[in-house]
């Protein structure tokens, strides 16, 4: 793998992230605030643009903006992310 490749990977595996996901959600579909993850600002940044930028994960993730912290994911402002009970058919 190149430089720019391992700068661009997930520092958090997909089955990883789902099920921290799902442990400060409750279930599927409930907004999560991106701090709530418990990263820092540049790593939620590059995780969650990682992800978004994967056509084939992108589609489960529901990003929105509302009070709190506000992210940069792929230029995009957000505050909250809930993911769609179908990614299970990816993990």
């Amino acid at each position: 793998m190149s430089s720019e490749g391992a700068r661009q990977a997930p520092m958090l595996p997909l089955k990883k992230l789902v099920e921290r996901y799902l442990a400060l959600a409750g279930r599927y579909g409930n907004p999560v605030p991106l701090t709530a993850f418990d990263l820092s600002r540049d790593e939620i940044e590059r995780l969650f643009s990682s992800y978004d930028e994967d056509y084939h994960i992108s589609r489960f993730f529901h990003f929105t903006e509302s009070d709190g912290m506000t992210f940069a994911i792929n230029g995009e402002r957000v505050t909250h992310v809930a993911l769609d009970p179908a990614i299970q058919s990816i993990l």
